[in-house]
């Protein structure tokens, strides 16, 4: 039976650290001359921009052996007119696996209904779980631990946002996320993961609140792609939310700082952070490679 990864809930906390301890291992070296996915095809539908999901998916595809086919939607039939399921019904006589980036997690879901082979979310406007497994990978790299960690998560209540929630539900691990009145995240999102926490998850407005004795501090842009045309006056109400050299005080002294990328420096974190001793932030962007081979390692290899 195939499994799919649109968001962190499809999987186990054991099934999360299981990934995670071989990310870590895959990233010392280990196995490096092996080819668990020799002879497979994996394809890459993005309908949106990308530089760190496409890279490292398609780096990592050629260093598990596999072959990447990178497809635009408007140069293949989906763009034309052909429906999500029947796009998915032929892809699954062709390839073992599909990584979607797209704008409606709903089309992800629907493709994945009808697709016989595992459905990777590589980002959708709702979740963006492959960049919450690199963020766990990061912060156990960095902290030797999950469980009991003080995360804090400030700016938009985002895609990023909801699968932090969800990372930390499934994780114990503590976050607070700091936002402005009306960019909370999802309460659907946000009241399923607190139903089963056994570590605290809430939300406020003051970052500087957030930040108190944090283990890690965490910011994404404040204007997501496809957002741009509310982008003035969205800024103008996250003034107040920049990760900054302030901020970074109230947290713990070996805090660790954390952005998703890309970053729009000296909005929603300044220079001196991001390139700061404290701040993780290319360790993070680098952990997608291994992450992501680790997941398609554990979809695919003992299939």
């Amino acid at each position: 039976m195939k499994t799919d990864f649109l968001r962190l809930w499809d999987f186990s906390s054991k099934e999360i650290d299981f990934i995670l301890r071989r990310s870590l291992e895959l990233k010392s070296g280990k196995d490096q001359n092996k080819c668990p996915l020799i002879g497979r095809s994996i394809g890459l539908i993005f309908e949106k921009a990308s530089t760190r999901t496409r890279v490292s998916f398609e780096v990592g595809i050629y260093q598990l052996g596999a072959l990447a086919i990178y497809m635009n939607p408007n140069e293949i039939q989906l763009g034309r007119g052909e429906t999500i399921q029947d796009t998915a019904r032929v892809l699954s006589r062709y390839l073992d696996a599909v990584v979607i980036r797209t704008f409606n997690h709903d089309s992800l879901i629907d493709f994945a209904a009808s697709s016989s082979i595992p459905v990777v979310n590589g980002l959708s406007d709702v979740h963006h779980p492959c960049q919450a497994l690199a963020d766990l990978m990061t912060i156990l790299e960095k902290k030797g631990r999950l469980k009991d960690i003080h995360l804090a998560y400030i700016g938009d209540g985002n895609n990023v946002a909801h699968s932090l929630i969800e990372a930390a539900s499934k994780m114990e691990i503590h976050l607070t996320i700091a936002c402005p009145e009306g960019y909370e995240p999802d309460a659907k999102i946000f009241k399923e993961a607190k139903a089963v926490a056994k570590s605290e998850i809430k939300v406020v407005r003051d970052a500087k609140k957030a930040s108190d004795n944090a283990d890690v501090l965490y910011t994404d842009v404040w204007v997501s792609m496809g957002q741009e045309r509310e982008a003035k006056e969205k800024k103008k109400k996250f003034r107040g939310y920049q990760l900054n050299s302030k901020i970074l005080s109230y947290a713990k002294e070996d805090a660790v700082v954390l952005h998703c990328l890309p970053a729009h420096r000296g909005e929603e974190i300044t220079d001196d952070v991001m390139d700061g001793p404290q701040s993780a932030v290319f360790d993070q962007a680098e952990n997608r490679l291994h992450t992501q081979k680790a997941l398609l390692e554990f979809l695919l290899a003992s299939k």
